[in-house]
């Protein structure tokens, strides 16, 4: 249907090349002489064409890659104990906060063992206390104090030690995140190293990738970056925070980190993402690529001439700079709200009269330029009674 529709619009806008042709030619040419003027009949018809403005926007280069999305943070949950699992406190895809609890696991010989402790503790404290009161009235010796001293400090460390083993048998999550799935359950045998889960802090997401060292004088942190993946129809902005140290002798590429906050948690670790970096920002002149003519290492453009009457199009060098997507930077050759030739560049020639059909607007497609210069419907004769 779009086909349809489109050929349609070709064939509206080639009849509407053809009536305003036609109508020049009924009315003699630009000299006013019978069928075209000077040049015989038809020889100085102008051409009809659509132009644009030369604009200025915004303008950058624009660097293309490939990178690996990861987690902020990321670890894999594991044992560090030979233990059965008591308790499982999250389910999978739960998110947690720093702190919390997770698994649990037997503890009761460790929680013996620290309460047991914890009287030797006591104990051995008040033991310092009763001789260092004892000591102020010279009744027990320094030798003495020193023991008590030695005795306590024993007890403390021996509580410390205890309180750690105690403390391997519960697993706390050490930072924010989000739990991946898990086949742990209560009354599982864990030992030491068995995987639990993953727990990745998603709330910003590390996307490194690689670019040719050729682009690295204008690599710096804080440049935009623009990340793009298939399945998603919108795209995700970041900024580049580290460029590596050293440049792969083998590739000769160097690594690029940056940082996209992924506070709806949309992007997961391991998704592969196209990456379009815009390096030395600034205003620029630009126009449509269709304006241009190659020859060769030169390009060319019709330039509209808007004091004559009728205007005519001049073909003019332009030196270009970067392009983007359907449009080039120009360096030279043109200024700001020229108008240069997009269609019809075919059909016109230097110096020759011109007849502007429409002025593309910014961002406005040829079909939507066609839409506009179709006459409209006529609307049926209403029916006799």
């Amino acid at each position: 249907m779009k086909i349809k529709q489109y050929l349609i619009y070709i064939a509206v806008f080639c009849a509407l090349v053809a009536a305003a042709g036609s109508s020049f030619a009924q009315r003699g040419g630009p000299g006013g002489g019978p069928s075209g003027g000077p040049g015989g009949p038809g020889g100085n018809r102008p051409t009809p064409v659509i132009v644009q403005d030369v604009i200025r926007d915004k303008f950058a280069d624009v660097i293309k890659a490939v990178g690996n999305l990861k987690a902020n943070e990321s670890i894999i949950l594991t044992s560090t104990v030979t233990e059965t699992v008591t308790a499982v406190n999250f389910t999978d895809g739960q998110r947690v906060a720093k702190g919390d609890v997770l698994v649990e696991m037997t503890d009761g010989e460790e929680k013996a063992l620290v309460a047991q402790q914890k009287s030797i503790l006591e104990e051995s404290r008040r033991q310092l206390e009763r001789a260092r009161s004892l000591h102020k009235q010279g009744a027990v010796s320094g030798s003495t104090l020193d023991q008590r001293q030695r005795d306590y400090s024993s007890a403390a460390s021996g509580m410390q030690a205890l309180q750690s083993r105690l403390n391997d048998h519960i697993i706390i999550a050490p930072f924010d995140g989000v739990i991946g799935i898990s086949d742990v359950s209560v009354g599982a045998l864990l030992q030491p190293g068995s995987r639990i889960a993953t727990l990745d802090d998603d709330s910003v997401m590390k996307l490194d990738f690689t670019v040719p060292s050729v682009f690295l004088p204008t690599l710096a942190s804080g440049l935009t970056v623009t990340a793009t993946a298939k399945g998603f129809a919108e795209s995700f902005e970041g900024r580049v925070a580290a460029v590596d140290t050293q440049i792969n002798e083998v590739t000769r590429s160097v690594l690029v980190r940056s940082l996209i906050p992924n506070p709806e948690g949309k992007l997961k670790p391991g998704l592969l993402m196209n990456v379009a970096i815009n390096t030395q920002p600034r205003d620029a002149l630009v126009i449509s690529e269709m304006a241009l003519i190659p020859e060769g290492e030169k390009n060319f453009v019709f330039k509209i001439d808007t004091t004559k009457n009728p205007p005519t199009a001049h073909k003019t060098e332009v030196t270009i700079g970067a392009r983007r997507t359907g449009e080039v930077e120009i360096l030279n050759g043109l200024q700001e709200k020229d108008q240069v030739v997009i269609y019809g560049t075919m059909s016109v020639r230097d110096a020759q009269p011109v007849m502007v059909q429409a002025v593309r607007k910014p961002n406005e497609s040829l079909e939507d330029i066609l839409k506009r210069l179709a006459p409209p419907a006529s609307k049926p004769a209403a029916k006799k009674p």
